[in-house]
């Protein structure tokens, strides 16, 4: 059993000398829209848009578990443009398993990110029931939330993004909670039997049950920049979906953020969540999957400390098997049945597994320096980022800066390198990620 502190026998202890730390800043060419409700309803002055909205007819609008920049503003313009056109609007969870798979977890998901019933005015019809829209070629049904799909239209809000598992012309998106995140708990499990390095074929054919089937007119699409800001908003009717998702994927691999470094020795991470990523720290950024896929792109980095979750995850600590030291704190934010159910129907198991423990971010850190192989403490190759979103200030070792100095088309140099600071605690402070 593991108490309140881990007491191990560790040779030569952990009173090394960690590199000093300089603050950087990563430049990354952004646009950005600065009017959300303007540039939803730009898209609504669309007469493909426009006219699939029929005056009094009930309009079922999906929202999912990521941290969608300005999410809840999205949701509160496409709601009030919905109405404008004479709908009657609902928001319903489209997140398969998250949010403990449980239609209160679920609300409360939205909650915490700003999607209240106030402020998008517009109820919030949470369930965990489905109906099965129609089965694939191969027998696998294909479900869908039953209160949406009783609905006489559907339209899902969603970010256009890589996936931390899979790589394909489609990946996390429209497609995906049109088909896994309806499908609640019981669909998503059906979908992930088939091996998620199968889903840029299985689907979009499931995505096909549900267009046969069910009233879904259009996506909202969002891509998003390198700082975590609305970058493009997009209607995609349900004729184009297949046709321009992939499309809004390019656009969006093109301008997410990402750490300009070939290799890392330790990466820190000061905070995980599933509003950051699906898998908590997003791979796409730290380069490491264990998925036995191709997986170009990220960073080479040898050791991840991830130091606590975020509140807005509510303990859901999936994709915590991919780091190699987590703190006492963060296990003991943990919440076993919401993880636990996130991975089991992602099939994923490994995801829930409990890298090693230390007591402080101080130990953390230290363990992961002094654990890298031929590398000498002071000469350790270190980044420190708050999370896998937030990557414009960033803290590096000296190791790094005669590649931070030779790149100005790619860093700023924030600060001159300063020791660690750790508190009486041995925690340590989060980088600031402000620009």
């Amino acid at each position: 059993m593991i108490e309140d502190r881990v007491e191990v026998n560790i040779a030569g202890g952990l009173d090394i000398a960690l590199p000093p730390m300089a603050s950087v800043r990563q430049k990354f060419t952004t646009t950005r829209v600065d009017d959300i409700a303007a540039a939803v309803a730009r898209e609504f002055a669309r007469p493909e848009i426009r006219s699939s909205i029929k005056s009094g007819a009930r309009i079922a609008v999906g929202c999912g578990s990521r941290g969608v920049a300005n999410y809840a503003h999205i949701a509160r313009a496409v709601i009030g443009e919905i109405k404008a056109l004479g709908g009657d609007a609902f928001v319903f969870p489209a997140m398969g398993s998250h949010g403990a798979a449980t239609a209160e977890g679920q609300r409360q998901v939205l909650e915490g990110a700003g999607i209240t019933e106030n402020y998008v005015g517009a109820p919030i019809r949470a369930s965990m029931d489905t109906i099965e829209a129609g089965r694939m070629a191969d027998g696998t049904p294909v479900h869908a939330d039953a209160i949406a799909a009783a609905a006489d239209g559907i339209v899902l809000i969603n970010r256009i993004k890589p996936h931390t598992t899979f790589r394909g012309a489609i990946e996390s998106g429209i497609t995906k909670m049109l088909t896994v995140g309806m499908g609640k708990i019981k669909g998503a499990a059906q979908l992930h039997t088939h091996g998620m390095d199968r889903f840029p074929t299985v689907l979009p054919q499931a995505a096909d049950v549900v267009m046969a089937r069910l009233p879904f007119l259009f996506g909202v699409a969002a891509v998003e920049n390198a700082h975590d800001e609305t970058a493009l908003i997009e209607c995609i009717p349900a004729a184009r979906l297949h046709a321009r998702e992939p499309e809004l994927l390019v656009m969006a691999k093109d301008k997410m953020a990402r750490l300009f470094f070939d290799e890392i020795d330790v990466l820190v991470i000061d905070e995980m969540g599933k509003e950051i990523s699906g898998t908590g720290f997003d791979p796409n950024v730290t380069g490491r999957n264990k998925r036995f896929v191709d997986w170009p792109g990220g960073p080479i980095v040898k050791k991840i400390a991830v130091l606590s979750l975020t509140e807005r995850t509510h303990g859901n600590a999936t994709g915590v098997g991919s780091a190699d030291i987590i703190t006492m704190r963060l296990f003991r934010a943990i919440d076993l049945g919401p993880t636990y159910a996130n991975c089991i129907t992602s099939t994923f198991l490994d995801s829930a597994a409990i890298p090693m423990i230390m007591n402080t971010d101080r130990e953390a850190v230290q363990l992961a320096v002094k654990t890298i192989l031929r590398v000498k403490p002071a000469d350790a190759r270190v980044v420190h980022i708050r999370n896998t979103l937030e990557l414009q200030r960033i803290r590096v070792s000296a190791p790094l800066l005669a590649e931070v100095r030779s790149q100005p088309e790619r860093f700023e140099m924030l600060s001159e390198p300063m020791p660690w600071v750790f508190g009486a605690d041995g925690g340590l402070a989060k980088v600031d990620a402000a620009a």
